[in-house]
């Protein structure tokens, strides 16, 4: 019988012979960043901004499209026990975050706030710091298999709060991402759940959401996994999943590891190199030019229903 492992290796090779029709390659990613877990572009500035994953440099690092160098800006007060992802602010702040939790045992959690880096003159920077914590989470037991579900690689920002989407561990797996809501500024918080949403059940590391980014308009909603981009739009508020859902197939079983949109039509995706074999690029694709498969049309509102005199 063949295990998951093997059976991700083999669609792997298979979908790496077959180039995907609806995928242009943007730029790849220099081969000195192994793990390069997350990228966000500066409105004003035409370069993509990553992090490294766990045990990396505490540093924000700048690329130009064909995946060069450009430079690195070190934060002095951040600690790098597990970075997962970038997302900012309309206000152009970047907020990083220190938050995998692949064990589901870290009871508090950190994300790092700086200026846009494009405004820093300095070789280096300070960040305000979040925490936050679980309330479901106590620190003294341990998570139970069905209830691990506090491992995190994927935020945005939307007003004056920042917005978790969860990367689920539960055994047996069930494919649910939650969304817990913290402030955006420099305090200790209780993340509250205010929403989840099943994305699938056929395997869970192709289920995983791994990062998530909101157009530069606000109205659309983007998730990622491992086969595909799950889209939202026309929600209301931060009510993200009352709105139309579609899902976007990639066509490329690879690790993806970050998403962003570089405006309101165009969302960049990266994934990780495997074996030294393929991956290790950004990708772009267009709204108005991919197959998106609707799943669930909003909800239509109730109509008032007038009573006679």
């Amino acid at each position: 019988m063949i295990n998951h492992k093997s059976l991700i290796f083999i669609l792997l090779i298979i979908s790496a012979c077959k180039p995907p029709g609806n995928l242009a390659i943007e730029g790849s990613i220099n081969d000195s960043i192994t793990e390069a877990s997350a990228i966000e572009i500066s409105r004003t500035y035409d370069a993509f901004w990553t992090i490294e994953d766990a045990g990396n440099d505490s540093e924000l690092i700048a690329l130009n499209r064909r995946g060069k160098i450009l430079h690195s800006l070190p934060i002095t007060n951040a600690k790098n026990i597990d970075w997962e992802d970038i997302t900012q602010n309309d206000f152009g702040h970047f907020f990083l975050g220190d938050f995998g939790n692949n064990d589901n045992d870290r009871k508090w959690l950190t994300i790092y706030k700086i200026e846009n880096p494009i405004d820093i003159k300095t070789e280096s920077t300070n960040a305000e710091i979040i925490k936050f914590t679980y309330p479901e989470m106590d620190g003294k037991t341990q998570v139970k298999p069905n209830d691990r579900n506090f491992d995190l690689e994927a935020f945005v920002a939307l007003g004056r709060h920042l917005y978790l989407f969860t990367k689920n561990r539960t055994e047996p797996f069930d494919g649910i991402t939650n969304v817990y809501k913290v402030g955006d500024h420099a305090a200790n918080f209780d993340a509250e759940l205010i929403d989840s949403f099943k994305t699938c059940t056929t395997m869970e590391k192709l289920c995983w959401i791994t990062s998530a980014a909101l157009s530069p308009d606000r109205t659309k909603l983007a998730l990622l996994d491992s086969t595909s981009i799950w889209l939202f739009e026309n929600f209301k508020g931060d009510k993200f999943f009352s709105g139309d859902v579609y899902r976007i197939d990639l066509g490329l079983i690879t690790q993806k590891e970050a998403v962003t949109f570089k405006d309101d039509n165009t969302i960049i995706f990266t994934d990780e190199k495997f074996k030294g074999i393929f991956g290790g690029n950004a990708y772009v694709i267009k709204l108005d030019e991919v197959h998106k498969k609707l799943i669930r049309k909003a909800a239509k509102p109730k109509e008032k229903i007038i009573e006679p005199n």
